[in-house]
């Protein structure tokens, strides 16, 4: 009877351990599969948008060594980059969908690696190959640590997977580790605000911690949104919720202000500093929420939670290193043609040149002479009331001239 018995045992417990092993996020080999997906998506889309970026770099460098007088949307080269980094945007977006969202933002390193080496083969300047080395060693240091970091990243990255549906994501919203998330961003916004607005403490960490606290939200919203999309396609339709159109105005916001105050930033800072600092600042703002919105590492082991943060400090340490190597731009000298001012016509009729003064910073049109005085180094008065000197019919030039000794 006990052997009779044995096989419709096993026939029912057969069930039973099925269901305990879905439930284990790390037991699904489809879940490894899908992350590998999103990873490859969005390193492809980080290379095609770097590529793209410098194309049309080269295109607005190209039109301003010439002579043509074409606008720079009339260029091949301008289209053929805006055409991949449309393909690189939405690789990037698609990759959402299928990876969580812990994994995918740190993998935006590659497109800082390939900006570098990007440059690294298309400069102009030539060099031994020793000097070459030294020159940019750091860079060479940065690309292999921010490829050992991506590795990392990938090998030791989230393994959470659920679908997008609309229920899901409400879920998500309203859950207390989310609000209480929320609720620390909205009061560390609103003060970064009144002291960037208020007190205008330009910094560069206030100004980019705006940044990536918008962009948080963004990558949130668009993880949202993506799988959203790729269930619809799979054939249970999310966009007729109203949670869908929610997101999508979120994401739609969110990246404005967010645009906008980079734009601020490149006014003010340099483009290596905000690409490092900012870097750092948005993967950090966005595993945060990431890991609160969508619990990303519920269920990880230790180990891999440890693995994958030394990946994004690796990660983080190579686009410090290769921006670090970028060199500083150098101050432009203003310079005025004072012929090209009116009522000046006459300044140049005795050969007298007209240089921007070196010593004093912002002086336009100061005179140059052998003369150690004092007052050669100030700016230039040029009164408007004109001196009539000798005879009535003759008019002095509209401007005066100081006359300086050299009995001291």
């Amino acid at each position: 009877m006990e052997g009779g018995n044995s096989p419709s045992l096993q026939l029912q417990q057969l069930p039973l351990a099925t269901a305990a092993v879905s439930v284990q996020p790390h037991a699904d080999s489809f879940s490894y599969k899908e992350n590998l997906i999103g990873a490859l998506l969005a390193i492809f889309g980080h290379l095609v948008s770097s590529i793209a970026l410098n194309l049309q770099k080269y295109s607005h460098i190209r039109l301003a060594g010439s002579k043509d007088p074409r606008a720079y949307f009339r260029t091949k080269t301008w289209w053929s980059g805006f055409l991949l980094l449309v393909l690189g945007e939405l690789g990037v977006f698609s990759s959402y969908a299928f990876a969580p969202l812990s994994l995918i933002v740190p993998l935006s390193a590659v497109s800082v690696v390939a900006s570098a080496i990007i440059g690294i083969i298309f400069i102009k300047e030539k060099w031994k190959p020793k000097e070459f080395l030294r020159r940019y060693v750091l860079s060479f240091v940065g690309c292999g640590l921010a490829v050992v970091g991506t590795y990392l990243l990938v090998t030791f990255g989230p393994n959470s997977h659920e679908k997008m549906t609309a229920e899901n994501i409400t879920r998500h919203l309203v859950s207390w580790p989310f609000l209480l998330y929320m609720l620390v961003e909205i009061i560390v916004f609103c003060l970064l605000l009144y002291f960037y607005k208020e007190r205008n403490a330009n910094y560069i960490v206030i100004i980019l911690l705006l940044v990536a606290l918008l962009g948080s939200m963004t990558v949130v919203t668009v993880k949202a949104v993506a799988g959203m999309m790729l269930v619809s396609i799979q054939g249970t339709l999310q966009l007729d919720s109203p949670i869908f159109y929610i997101m999508l105005v979120c994401m739609i916001a969110t990246a404005v202000y967010q645009a906008t105050f980079l734009a601020q930033a490149s006014q003010l800072y340099d483009s290596a500093q905000i690409s490092s600092i900012g870097y750092i600042l948005s993967t950090t703002a966005a595993i945060s929420a990431g890991a609160t919105f969508y619990l990303d590492f519920m269920g990880e082991d230790v180990l891999h939670i440890c693995m994958f943060a030394l990946g994004c400090l690796i990660a983080f340490l190579g686009v410090f290193l290769i921006t670090r190597n970028r060199k500083k731009p150098v101050p432009f000298e203003p310079y005025i043609s004072m012929d090209a001012m009116p009522g000046m016509q006459n300044m140049h009729d005795k050969g007298i040149a007209v240089q921007p003064d070196l010593k004093a910073s912002f002086s336009y049109g100061a005179l140059e002479n052998n003369d150690s005085m004092p007052e050669i180094y100030t700016p230039a008065t040029l009164p408007i009331v004109q001196e009539q000197h000798g005879s009535k019919g003759v008019s002095a030039p509209p401007y005066r001239v100081l006359e300086h000794s050299k009995k001291e």
